[in-house]
């Protein structure tokens, strides 16, 4: 490709200190050459290994500790945003007043942190905190923490009361931790596009393999570790890539993007398959078209189209399949 080809990648972090995104780690492969089909020893190499960092970040909304997602630390506060927009927190950018993104690296912040997190309204004696404290910190070493503190307006704080919870996610998860089916399941009719403006800008096979291959060139996590996905999305002629261990932290990452720089978004490539949480979130966000690089399941495609969301998938070898828009 020459330098009048080559593709444009938006660097959409935010000012930051510089954070691992992956770690060298000592592996040993095991394998046999190609066309090695006899039952010999395989061959052994000792190597180093790129992995992709995971890291605890904790969300804490005006004080209250809210949630606990595994995620890639890097654009925290955009990740926080989308995240907040797609439990139905805020609506809009303004409603974040203030914002701090501090990891634990010490003992001191460690036992701040805890601390904080302990319920002051308990019952616990100050020995027993003692105890939690001194155990929780042995078992805080294992991870990378971060703390994005976030401060909202009333009427956002109001909401959070309304829908306290504790959300210790796993990698990405999109649902962990409800305990309502009206959560779990809303309703989006409030975000319902027009059928018609969704089928006017039904993406192209060609304008997509454009994106996908731009993608795969730019997604340099994903290179070094393979075991990050991404959201990326086209302005003009520049893309905004999202990279994430975690899919639906990824997409929220680029929700986080729009609505702290009031974009319009016609098209979302996702290099995951497409789980209902992925189509919930891009119905309240207003994304006309969610393209993925697998398959969608059966529920995100009905949703999709109740709701007026067009879908795609298995962006693959010269092809797309359209499973609702068109």
């Amino acid at each position: 490709m020459d330098e009048a080809q080559a593709p444009v990648l938006i660097d959409a972090s935010l000012p930051s200190s510089v954070t691992p995104l992956s770690r060298t780690h000592l592996a040993q492969k095991h394998y046999y050459p190609s066309n090695y089909y006899d039952h010999y020893h395989p061959y052994i190499e000792n190597k180093p290994a790129s992995l992709a960092v995971e890291a605890a970040v904790a969300i804490v909304i005006n004080g209250v500790h809210y949630a606990v997602l595994m995620a890639s630390p890097y654009q925290l506060e955009y990740l926080a945003v989308g995240f907040l927009f797609s439990e139905g927190l805020i609506q809009y950018s303004h409603e974040l007043l203030d914002w701090e993104v501090t990891q634990l690296t010490d003992t001191t912040n460690y036992e701040s942190f805890i601390q904080g997190s302990i319920d002051k309204n308990s019952e616990t004696e100050i020995f027993e905190q003692s105890e939690i404290l001194e155990q929780s910190l042995a078992q805080l070493q294992d991870y990378d923490v971060y703390i994005v503190e976030l401060v909202l307006n009333q009427r956002c704080h109001q909401r959070i009361q309304a829908q306290k919870r504790q959300l210790a996610g796993r990698t990405g998860c999109g649902m962990c931790g409800m305990t309502g089916l009206t959560q779990a399941l809303p309703d989006l009719s409030a975000y319902h596009q027009k059928r018609q403006y969704v089928k006017d800008i039904v993406p192209h096979l060609s304008y997509l393999l454009s994106i996908r291959q731009r993608v795969d060139t730019m997604q340099h996590t994903h290179q070094l570790t393979g075991a990050v996905h991404a959201a990326a999305t086209m302005q003009g002629d520049d893309l905004y890539l999202f990279e994430d261990v975690g899919r639906h932290n990824a997409l929220d990452k680029l929700i986080g993007w729009q609505l702290r720089n009031k974009m319009e978004v016609e098209y979302v490539l996702m290099t995951s398959r497409l789980s209902i949480e992925l189509v919930q979130k891009s119905i309240r966000s207003r994304i006309p078209w969610l393209v993925g690089m697998s398959a969608p399941t059966s529920t995100a495609v009905r949703v999709a189209e109740r709701y007026g969301l067009g879908l795609a998938g298995f962006l693959r070898d010269n092809r797309v399949t359209y499973y609702s828009g068109i």
